[in-house]
């Protein structure tokens, strides 16, 4: 294969990305209008508009989304290694998303997903665990296809289209377990075995990545060379980076789920809650109720 020579040698130049900031911008802004505009026009006088836990999150969520998609992120892992774009598709898919959701108040999700429109009814269909799970193992797949991958980075437009799509579908992953609607998620079994399936398909593609021995990005196959990583060593450690630190968010997630079930079925259960209480009254109207014994007759 070719190398690939468009990469500037000058790799840590700083380049300025105004769409970037225009996006986080609006993001950061819709947030604020949310807040104090209409939310206070949603709800009720007296009831809370947004949590601190909704607050914490958006916050983390814009702050993350920046970090990811600005210099010196967006540049390494657009031009130089493949691996730097894996931990990039990581946190747009796993935790960004997630951290949206879980920054979002219920009243503000029936605003947007309501069961009388069609935006609604059809996130209500698509956030259908099988559904759910098997487009966003579609798009993950479909963006580690060599085509995809070279044209996304070739291509500002069609670039922002993919990370756009996944990240969509990835809002959509997340729905049966962090839904603001309570009545999209799973139960706590149901969430955990979801996302144990979402954790075994992506090692698929990541342990192709991780066996090739050959490149095969071309865009990443050039003589400029980050800290000395060849195009191969790159793409190894990007599959790594897909199966291991992938799995291990999800894993992270599993595990806090799992405790959270313990602690609720533990919370809605008591030893002897159903049982009936033994009181001395009780004994002695069952023995009036058995009436006198029975004299035992000899047998003949």
């Amino acid at each position: 294969m070719g190398m690939f020579v468009a990469a500037d040698a000058d790799i840590w130049r700083f380049q300025a990305h105004p769409e970037v900031w225009l996006i986080v911008a609006v993001v950061a802004g819709f947030g604020w209008w949310v807040t104090r505009v209409l939310g206070p026009k949603a709800v009720p006088a007296g009831q809370e508009v947004v949590s601190r836990q909704n607050v914490l999150c958006f916050a983390a969520a814009v702050v993350l989304l920046w970090l990811v998609s600005d210099w010196p992120m967006h540049d390494i892992s657009e031009e130089y290694l493949y691996a730097a774009h894996m931990v990039q598709h990581l946190l747009i898919t796993l935790v960004v998303p997630l951290l949206f959701l879980l920054a979002t108040p219920e009243w503000l999700a029936r605003l947007i997903v309501s069961p009388d429109g069609s935006v609604g009814v059809w996130v209500r269909r698509l956030t259908r665990p099988v559904a759910a799970a098997v487009l966003f193992n579609l798009m993950v797949a479909l963006t580690h296809l060599t085509w995809v991958v070279n044209t996304s980075i070739e291509n500002g437009v069609f670039h922002y289209f993919v990370h756009l799509s996944v990240f969509l579908a990835a809002l959509l992953m997340w729905m049966p377990v962090a839904s603001p609607l309570p009545e999209l998620r799973a139960g706590y079994p149901g969430q955990m075995l979801f996302l144990f399936l979402n954790s075994v398909l992506p090692t698929v593609p990541g342990g192709f990545l991780t066996f090739a021995e050959t490149p095969l990005y071309r865009v990443y196959d050039h003589e400029v060379r980050l800290w000395g990583v060849s195009a191969v060593d790159d793409q190894q450690a990007a599959g790594l980076i897909m199966k291991l630190a992938g799995g291990f968010f999800i894993w992270t997630v599993i595990a806090i789920l799992f405790f959270r079930w313990v602690r609720s079925q533990s919370e809605n259960w008591r030893p002897g809650d159903n049982a009936p209480v033994l009181t001395y009254e009780a004994v002695t109207s069952a023995f009036d109720d058995a009436g006198d014994p029975v004299a035992e007759q000899t047998p003949l």
